[in-house]
């Protein structure tokens, strides 16, 4: 490789990890950020991380809060950050569910392996409340699934390390689906993320819509944040709004997906709200000819019923991969207190 090469790589890299600061927001190690930098196209070693974030110190661009928590961004860094091109990163998020589908673990025979996760940070006073919330939500089969994993302070979840005076819950999310199917090799295009109307618990329409290689961001994580979301009121009434996504798989394969569908769901996956005929739209999305539409609900449908009844939470969704075997039912995670670890006899 010659300098000019090297120089273009290293410029890259260096992009890649302000980006993955930024996008964080929050304290992250070298090996945090060696997972993130994955969906943007890049294998970097934690070793070579830490190389170029001593250039970003030097430059003025990040910052050492400790070694076990890591480096933020410093207020140019966030400037520089901003400053990249857009254009350069739209369809990152799917490259993101590519990257993660693929590297899943997975296997249905066994039940074990690792799937996609998303992440959010709640006071332990709110755990609870945030459970019964949830558990609403999943037993009117909004979410995927009827798992959730448990993290006290310090520990790490996919990319994201709960912060200290936090607990982390994981949901599964919607596109180890995607993973699965992959695995039985069925592709699976993950079109757009939006939201779709309910009626007398009834799926009508779809309200809006996120092309995901057009988007930056994931889009249901969009529309949560942005408090568009009436998951509740699918729960409580019947008629709402909740989050979902619109994919297509080859009108060949649609036996084969209902049959994996059916095997999943005997792991406490789910999560598939709708599969289209062949070639035809499906609530009105028009499909790819020898397709056919699929709909799925997002696994953070039971987290914005959680917001939309006021508990105070940060999420990130796509957070990563996380074993099977530490995801647990609502059920047993009320038995457990805030750390994760069971609850005491009184």
């Amino acid at each position: 490789m010659g300098k000019k090469q090297m120089a273009i790589r290293a410029d890259r890299a260096r992009a890649a990890i302000l980006r993955a600061l930024n996008d964080a927001g929050r304290p992250c190690g070298a090996a945090q950020i060696a997972g993130a930098v994955v969906s943007m196209g890049l294998e970097l070693q934690p070793r070579t991380i830490r190389h170029y974030l001593l250039q970003l110190d030097e430059a003025g661009l990040t910052r050492l809060v400790s070694r076990r928590q890591g480096r933020v961004l410093t207020a140019a860094g966030a400037g520089e950050a901003a400053k990249a091109d857009l254009t350069a990163h739209l369809g990152i998020v799917a490259a993101k569910i590519d990257t993660l589908a693929y590297r899943m673990t997975f296997d249905m025979v066994s039940g074990t392996g690792t799937i996609i996760a998303n992440v959010s940070c709640v006071e332990p006073s709110l755990y609870v409340t945030m459970l019964n919330e949830m558990n609403l939500v999943i037993d009117r089969g909004l979410g995927v699934g009827r798992k959730i994993v448990v993290a006290g302070e310090g520990e790490t979840l996919g990319s994201v390390t709960v912060p200290e005076g936090m607990v982390g819950i994981g949901t599964v999310c919607s596109i180890s689906l995607n993973g699965i199917f992959q695995k039985h090799g069925i592709p699976v295009v993950s079109r757009f993320g939006g939201l779709l109307e309910i009626q007398r618990r009834q799926n009508v329409r779809f309200l809006n819509m996120i092309e995901y290689r057009g988007s930056t961001l994931d889009p249901l994580e969009v529309f949560m944040r942005a408090d568009m979301t009436r998951v509740r009121d699918v729960v409580l009434r019947g008629s709402g709004v909740i989050c979902a996504s619109f994919r297509e798989v080859p009108a060949a394969a649609a036996g084969d997906v209902r049959g994996i569908e059916k095997r999943a769901k005997k792991h406490g996956l789910g999560g598939i709200l709708a599969i289209g005929k062949p070639s035809q739209p499906l609530y009105g999305i028009t499909v790819s000819e020898g397709y056919c539409g699929m709909v799925v609900a997002a696994g953070l449908n039971p987290v914005a019923g959680a917001a939309e009844s006021g508990v105070r939470l940060s999420s990130s969704s796509l957070a990563g991969l996380v074993d099977y075997g530490r995801f647990v039912t609502i059920q047993e995670a009320r038995r457990r207190d805030s750390s994760g670890a069971p609850r005491r006899a009184s």
